[in-house]
């Protein structure tokens, strides 16, 4: 077995996401996976993502709020991709046969409309960057099997990203007190879960903060256009074959997926 390095890395995760398998964490059998290491990983999937004509579309933030940091036993918060490729639309049934444990979150989703970039950056002047507001649900999707990761494992794996969904509603940010926004998540009709959007770092600006402030530190940015997905609202919940999901936002409307 050849040794394990950033480009093998992307391979097996890009091949098992590809193949809809499951595998050990990488860390298992590369525990020196440090999070550069990781997210140098990242970059690399994303680097084929674009090769092979996907369209890069913002960026996602993961393990956000304390119910997804207690399950997964991980008190870090991380940042990650997003592509067209993951973007379901509207009425789109979720796609079963190319996921291998979807698991679905509700969340408050940015469209910004100036750059973003930290250092420095705090919740009051990255909210002040943003268009408007939508309420989104994202189905996750690790390669890992049972969801078992540590940091390093989950950032290598873009954040367990899978495909998501935007509703219909749009919002201004200075319209409404997004700490105070109130979600109801369902499946097949009955509530399993609530939220409000102080669940998310305090404030879902906060989050946004923190992913311009991760990136900078990589020198990167977050540019006008691009979609932001502040990090799950709830704890994550497995989605059966036949099930149909539902998010409930105060002012940000509805949304169901088959």
């Amino acid at each position: 077995m050849s040794e394990w390095s950033v480009d093998r890395a992307a391979s097996v995760l890009l091949e098992a996401e590809a193949a809809g398998t499951d595998r050990p964490p990488i860390t298992d059998e590369w525990p020196g996976l440090d999070l550069a290491t990781a997210y140098a990983v990242q970059d690399e999937t994303l680097r084929r993502r674009l090769a092979r004509g996907e369209r890069l579309v913002g960026v996602k933030l993961g393990l956000t709020s304390r119910a997804k940091q207690q399950r997964m036993n991980i008190g870090s918060p991380l940042t990650a991709w997003l592509t067209d490729a993951m973007v379901l639309p509207a009425g789109a049934p979720v796609p079963r046969e190319r996921l291998i444990q979807p698991r679905a979150e509700p969340e408050i989703v940015f469209l910004m409309s100036a750059r973003l970039t930290g250092p420095g950056v705090t919740a009051a002047t990255a909210l002040a960057a943003v268009d408007s507001v939508y309420g989104g649900l994202e189905i996750i999707d690790s390669r890992y099997r049972d969801f078992r990761f540590t940091l390093p494992d989950v950032v290598a794996d873009n954040a367990s990203s899978g495909c998501f969904a935007t509703g219909p509603v749009g919002v201004s940010p200075r319209a409404l007190d997004l700490g105070l926004e109130a979600c109801l998540l369902e499946l097949n009709g009955q509530v399993v879960d609530s939220a409000t959007g102080a669940a998310v770092q305090g404030h879902p600006a906060e989050a946004l903060a923190l992913a311009a402030n991760d990136l900078g530190q990589r020198g990167l940015a977050i540019e006008p256009g691009w979609l932001v997905l502040t990090g799950g609202m709830t704890d994550a919940v497995a989605v059966p074959p036949g099930a149909v999901l539902a998010a409930h936002l105060t002012h940000l409307g509805s949304l169901f997926l088959p």
